[in-house]
């Protein structure tokens, strides 16, 4: 090859190998400094897990999980260094690291923003799924959620802009020894790796690190870059089997007492008859014939340990309300963001009318199931805890599997017309799949339903009813033919405020004696909606003469988690308490169960929560089911005696945070976040009491993913839709 000569240029400067520029350039490229560029790369990342963990209020910033993080992701930015180091091309080199960085450091600030907005943190692939339905159908509130959260932006930029200015001396050309380098390199990326593995499997909680594995429990204990390699690790190998035996989750078990309920036993007696000396009735058990012992004998691994788990479950008794409310009809509300209160004796008078009669439940909570909307229908719908299941959410991993307790199914085998409505995006959370699977006829905006305004937002629920009960109460009176109606509503849904609102915008007049805040008022114009929504159903029932033959149930999929998301916690505001997520106060809430035959409320003291609904109404409405086969309890069955402790007792069970789950027993309520035990008044518990407790509320949630990741209801019923 001939010799490439140098070119004079303007100011008689020469360029090419042997030029006084190319020389220059030489020397700027060479003043990098191997150890300062370790020390940026290896804290660029540490300082995004700092940032992201220091903006999360829920969890201690000063902690054995701030150091697995940093160690974490030390390894991670040391990994960063070694790649721009292996590409030989420095130009490439440069572009590959800085894009690498941008990358993670994005996924930092969309990690911040959903936990702002949702209190959740969730998996990558959770997140690029519903990425396009979220920016589709939801960009008013993506750019709230952006603007409330802009100062995160800059800051979490910082390592990127810094590594932009100074990538020539991060990344220098290739120094004499270069090939030491990246040997040095991976040799740190191993250290940091290793002490990673040692804090995180050997330094507590190897659950979430393992079997138990989810975005939102592993990032405020491992940090958000080891929460990634999991997700990884375990979608291309799938989640390890649990390691601990049988026996050591198998909860012990109490005799049950009598029944808390009924308060009222004779609500429904004919005032007429003729008083007789009470017999006192032995009640049977809600279970199904279920040969645990064949599937045993034919089972193995994880789907024989789940056999010998249900089987050892102690069943829910029947009581004096089983079958109550058999062969009437069924219309079950989740409605969006719905929350106490949001009824008002004044403004809400149809609310607070199904609320106050009926069956009321005073101990109700509706809790944060780190799955938004889906968690909160999930549970709802099916009596089963919403969990991760090989990251998605229950939900979602349930499409394709057998829910023969879904009520679609349990009322579609009786012979009910049976639908399921949801006036927004059809195949929003995968609607269009995920409730044909339990049963229901779905029709959402984009598959068949027609609403007057389609195009406000958030939609009409009034509209939805109008568009579509009578069509159901109109088959009962004229056919006979009953019905189970269930709607997921949405005009409760955020921005509280009344400009990005059009229900609110709608009701601001009604609202315009209420006093607050924008948010709190706009809230309460929203739900106003809903409120006409149901004044809409009982005035259509009572005209037909069909509201003692027909049950409605109501209560929220999770409470406005959007008022919190700023500086200004404005649910404080709305509910007059003082508390915040980590408390279980936070998600206390409605549960209305109400029909036109009850004639004196029926108040029941148990504690609950919405994965209990299924089991009551199938108790209430006689319908065939296993108690021991979900994870929520009938609430009119006897609970176990104050302070004792059994596999069928009534619990309501919170989601694990980031330090644990929380509940509430007929003895008192434990904070996990605080790690403490307040008993009810006048209650004393035995020292094991947490433990045993805890470890229940830990069975309950581990078998509720396995329940759908084994398709364990088809291990059971094999013939089940």
């Amino acid at each position: 090859m001939g010799k490439i000569e140098g070119k004079r240029v303007e100011g008689g400067a020469r360029t090419g190998p042997g030029s006084r520029l190319a020389v220059a350039e030489t020397v700027t490229e060479e003043k990098g400094s191997y150890w300062a560029a370790g020390l940026f790369f290896g804290l660029c990342i540490p300082f995004l897990e700092a940032l992201l963990r220091l903006s999360d209020s829920k969890v201690e910033f000063l902690s054995i999980e701030l150091l697995r993080s940093v160690v974490a992701s030390a390894a991670a930015g040391m990994l960063l260094w070694l790649i721009g180091t292996l590409i030989p091309k420095k130009g490439i080199s440069r572009f590959v690291t800085g894009t690498l960085l941008l990358l993670i450091t994005v996924v930092f600030i969309t990690e911040h923003c959903c936990r702002a907005f949702f209190g959740t943190y969730f998996q990558l692939s959770f997140m690029l799924d519903m990425s396009g339905q979220v920016a589709g159908d939801f960009m008013s509130s993506v750019l709230d959620v952006i603007w409330q959260n802009l100062w995160f932006f800059p800051v979490a930029l910082v390592p990127f802009v810094l590594f932009v200015v100074f990538r020539r001396r991060l990344l220098p050309k290739r120094k004499p020894l270069w090939a030491m380098i990246p040997v040095s390199q991976a040799l740190l990326v191993v250290i940091f790796q290793c002490v990673t593995l040692i804090l995180c499997k050997f330094g507590g909680d190897v659950g979430y690190y393992t079997w138990d594995y989810n975005a939102n429990s592993a990032v405020p204990r491992f940090g958000l870059v080891t929460a990634l390699r999991l997700e990884g690790q375990y979608a291309l190998f799938g989640l390890p089997e649990e390691e601990l035996p049988f026996e050591a989750v198998l909860s012990p078990e109490k005799p049950s007492s009598e029944p808390v309920a009924p308060p009222e036993p004779d609500a429904f007696a004919d005032p007429d008859a003729s008083a007789e000396p009470e017999v006192p009735v032995v009640y049977g058990e809600n279970t199904m014939d279920i040969d645990f012992a064949g599937l045993m004998s034919q089972s193995s691994g994880r789907l024989n340990r789940m056999d010998r788990y249900f089987a050892a479950q102690t069943p829910t008794k029947k009581n004096a309300y089983t079958g109550l409310f058999e062969g009437k009809n069924l219309i079950l509300f989740t409605a969006e963001s719905f929350s106490t209160p949001a009824i008002d004796e004044k403004l809400t008078p149809t609310l607070y009318r199904l609320a106050h009669n009926g069956f009321v439940f005073p101990n109700f909570y509706q809790p944060d199931w780190t799955q938004s909307t889906t968690g909160g229908e999930f549970a709802v719908m099916t009596g089963v805890i919403p969990t991760w299941v090989n990251g998605k959410t229950s939900f979602s991993a349930s499409v394709g599997k057998a829910m023969p307790f879904a009520l679609g199914w349990q009322f579609a085998d009786l012979g009910y017309d049976v639908n399921a409505y949801h006036n927004n995006t059809y195949n929003y959370y995968g609607r269009d799949k995920t409730h044909p699977n339990l049963g229901y006829q779905y029709t959402g905006i984009g598959n068949g339903l027609e609403l007057p305004n389609p195009k406000l937002w958030p939609t009409s629920d009034l509209e939805l009813m109008q568009a579509t009960l009578d069509e159901s109460i109109q088959g009962y009176v004229n056919e006979g033919k009953k019905f189970h109606n269930y709607y997921m509503t949405v005009s409760g849904h955020c921005n509280y405020n009344f400009n990005a609102n059009d229900m609110a915008k709608k009701n601001e007049a009604a609202v315009a004696q209420v006093t607050g805040s924008e948010p709190v008022r706009a809230y309460k114009a929203c739900n106003l909606e809903l409120e006409y929504a149901l004044r809409y159903t009982v005035e259509q029932l009572e005209k037909a003469g069909i509201a003692d033959d027909t049950v409605i149930v109501l209560t929220g999929d999770h409470y406005p988690y959007a008022m919190s998301e700023g500086s200004v916690d404005y649910y404080n505001e709305l509910t007059g308490r003082n508390d915040n997520p980590k408390l279980t106060s936070r998600y206390a809430n409605t549960l209305i169960l109400w029909s036109g035959c009850i004639e004196e409320p029926i108040v029941v003291e148990t504690p609950a929560c919405s994965v209990d609904i299924v089991p009551t109404l199938s108790n209430l409405f006689g319908l065939k089911y296993d108690s021991r086969l979900l994870s929520g309890r009938d609430l009119l069955a006897p609970d176990v005696p104050v302070g004792q402790v059994g596999t069928d007792m009534h619990l309501a069970v919170f989601a694990d945070s980031g330090f644990g789950n929380s509940w509430i027993s007929n003895a008192g309520t434990y904070e996990a976040s605080t790690r403490t035990f307040t008993p009810n008044d006048g209650v004393q518990v035995g020292e094991d009491y947490v433990q045993q407790v805890n470890q229940i509320v830990a069975d309950r949630y581990t078998y509720a993913k396995y329940l759908i990741g084994e398709d364990y209801y088809r291990h059971v019923f094999p013939e089940a839709p």
